[in-house]
């Protein structure tokens, strides 16, 4: 009987520390979830803190009037780097995101400055500034980083200002947001910068 007792004890205790790993496990991975927004945005998100090194693969989407965003890109972290004119230097030709060009894809034509952007699937890279940023839309989105951009590709080139944000986004996160019946902004976020390009869409 005491034999029978010690055993049911084991097994008991050994389910305890296996489910108390498993919990530990899930409080630092942080893995690709829906988010409750309701332009339909899936973000990488974090549950107590973000251990992952590296970039990690993201998914933006939206829609605005009755054009669909999609938005594929790789998301690193600040992870106590200086970002801006360290990591991502001033006046250069960033793929805004790493990795891979960050592709973003209409299934309508759109207007960017008053440039028609057809249906498709482009690349998403930025000129960042301290003040002052260029956002360019071009051709070629099946590229590794800027190693082949060719700005005679580019489609449209639009002068922002940076926002400078009280909060930390510790990941790079891009956003759609529906701003009117047709008008929409693509946003970019990270560290304390955020910089969008407003659009035009059919209603």
């Amino acid at each position: 009987m005491i034999s029978i007792v010690r055993a049911i004890c084991s097994i008991l205790f050994i389910s305890l520390i296996s489910c108390t790993s498993q919990e530990s496990r899930k409080e630092t991975t942080a893995v690709l979830t829906p988010s409750l927004a309701e332009s339909g945005i899936e973000i990488l998100t974090q549950s107590k803190s973000d251990t992952l090194k590296g970039s990690l693969k993201a998914i933006a989407t939206g829609i605005v009037g009755t054009t669909h965003v999609h938005i594929d890109y790789h998301s690193p972290a600040v992870r106590d780097r200086i970002v801006w004119g360290g990591l991502v230097p001033y006046d250069k030709v960033w793929v805004a995101g790493a990795h891979m060009a960050t592709s973003i894809q209409f299934d309508k034509e759109i207007m960017i400055s008053n440039m028609p952007i057809p249906a498709g699937k482009y690349a998403l890279f930025a000129i960042p500034g301290k003040i002052d940023w260029t956002l360019i839309v071009n051709k070629n989105w099946e590229q590794h980083l800027t190693d082949n951009y060719d700005p005679k590709e580019d489609l449209v080139r639009i002068n922002v200002k940076a926002e400078w944000q009280d909060r930390n986004q510790e990941r790079l996160r891009y956003t759609i947001e529906s701003t009117a019946a047709a008008q929409g902004h693509i946003n970019l976020e990270w560290e304390k910068i955020k910089v969008s390009i407003p659009f035009m869409t059919a209603k």
